[in-house]
């Protein structure tokens, strides 16, 4: 992915990640892909098996948020030329919230344009998984895609209870985004002895006193654990038992109000920079050259492909990754198929065979093992990513040049397995926003914590008219 544009809405916390976060939750981006319109102007394209003189094609209306699966189609007609498929592709970004409100209006308006495949990421896949608009997705059985065949790929089970509703798998992404512990292998060496992943995952953790105690070995010797609080959100955040709304009410589960205290413990003993992701002062510290040097960032596989490698600059090499202070993911995409594609029978297996393809596929010559190993385009070297089979994974090569050649699925296959992915909402995208910025006027004095959540609990009562509990 040769984006940054939107990680997809994905992110809270503040506007510029908003704008940057949708091709990176997405993001699974290969370098084949290329950048997406940040314009909510839809743009529609086609791809074409080629003619077999048997009969007329079936079309298959392809919607997403990037280019990214729709260049997908391209290396999938390549590979099936007795596809008798034509893919209209229909990409409207995310950029300014246009995605999701013609999406609805396509889906409910139905007929021959209705999207047959649409993506949804991690910020707001649940609405189309398990909540308000789950009624126009086909349960992945009735295409022939059964549970075993699931298991079979050894698909992160976070990735399946996100695309799950009441036992019907209905949505899976192709990448996994189980995060882990991204850290510098020179300050690991001059501070811990070693940049040893099996140690360091040690010294980090597990849990979060094990985690500051590391961040005050680091202090004493003037380095930060982490650039701003929001490196530690995304691990808090997914890593809680229980998600923001419990039987209809806004619930503040306790490990994340706990980030209220972690956040201001980092602050105060100057563990960090106080920096906010996704802007130039975050980006500094992965390239070395903010106010004190950072050990490390929690993220996921596309962190490292499609942030740090534009950023990292003079420590390049000088990376690895080590299993994080507590299991969680952090974005992803999820393909969901319209329930109206079961009733043609044509347009049902067209539509079967493309997902199964994407995210089940676990042959050399299916979309997951090209997106593991940097091969969607022959004789190009592209980029590795941690995608959503580790049965892929186990075989293939995710050596990578910033972590100094480290294969990081070896950290990546557990990391997915460790994920939940029972702590989402379809509110999420709004509510951790407006947590995160109480958080920062708690943390930055400018508000007591009582006085904080207060506040948050008025705001998503405002916004969203969901009272607390």
């Amino acid at each position: 992915m040769k984006r940054i544009k939107s990680m997809k809405s994905m992110f809270v916390g503040i506007s510029a990640m908003l704008m940057i976060s949708s091709a990176l939750t997405a993001c699974g981006g290969n370098s084949d892909s290329s950048s997406p319109s940040t314009s909510s102007t839809p743009s529609d394209t086609t791809s074409t098996a080629p003619s077999k003189g048997d009969g007329s094609k079936v079309t298959i209306n392809l919607w997403s948020f990037t280019d990214e699966i729709p260049n997908m189609t391209k290396k999938y007609l390549e590979t099936h030329p007795d596809a008798n498929v034509d893919f209209k592709t229909t990409v409207i970004a995310t950029t300014d919230g246009a995605y999701q409100p013609a999406l609805d209006q396509a889906l409910a308006a139905g007929g021959k344009d209705a999207p047959d495949i649409y993506a949804a990421e991690s910020a707001f896949v649940l609405k189309y998984s398990q909540g308000d608009a789950s009624s126009y997705a086909a349960n992945y059985a009735d295409l022939g895609l059964d549970d075993q065949m699931v298991k079979d790929a050894g698909i992160a089970q976070y990735s399946v209870d996100i695309g799950s509703k009441e036992g019907e798998l209905k949505a899976l992404g192709y990448q996994a985004t189980g995060g882990a512990f991204i850290y510098r292998r020179s300050i690991a060496k001059d501070v811990f002895g070693t940049d040893d992943p099996a140690t360091i995952k040690n010294e980090i953790g597990p849990g979060w006193d094990k985690f500051f105690d590391a961040a005050a070995k680091l202090k004493a010797k003037g380095y930060g654990i982490v650039s701003g609080d929001g490196d530690i959100w995304h691990p808090i955040e997914n890593s809680s038992d229980k998600g923001w709304i419990v039987d209809g009410k806004l619930h503040i589960d306790p490990k994340r109000e706990q980030f209220l205290d972690l956040s201001k413990k980092l602050k105060d003993n100057g563990y960090h920079n106080d920096t906010t992701d996704w802007t130039e002062a975050w980006y500094a510290d992965m390239s070395g050259a903010g106010k004190q040097p950072i050990f490390g960032f929690f993220g996921p596989a596309w962190l490292i492909n499609y942030v740090m490698n534009g950023q990292v600059k003079d420590t390049n090499g000088d990376w690895a990754v080590a299993e994080p202070t507590t299991g969680f993911f952090w974005g992803g995409t999820w393909l969901l198929a319209n329930k109206d594609a079961v009733k043609d029978e044509a347009k049902k297996k067209a539509v079967a065979d493309f997902i199964k393809w994407v995210t089940l596929d676990t042959s050399e010559t299916g979309l997951q093992y090209y997106w593991a190993n940097g091969t969607m385009k022959e004789g190009e070297k592209g980029t590795k990513d941690s995608v959503a089979s580790s049965v892929v994974m186990s075989k293939s090569n995710g050596e990578v040049e910033l972590l100094g050649g480290q294969n990081m699925f070896d950290v990546f296959v557990p990391a997915n397995a460790n994920a939940s992915g029972k702590n989402l909402t379809q509110y999420d995208e709004t509510i951790n926003k407006l947590w995160r910025d109480q958080t920062r006027e708690y943390t930055a004095g400018n508000k007591s914590r009582d006085d904080a959540i207060k506040t948050f609990k008025q705001q998503v009562k405002d916004q969203l008219g969901i009272d607390s509990e």
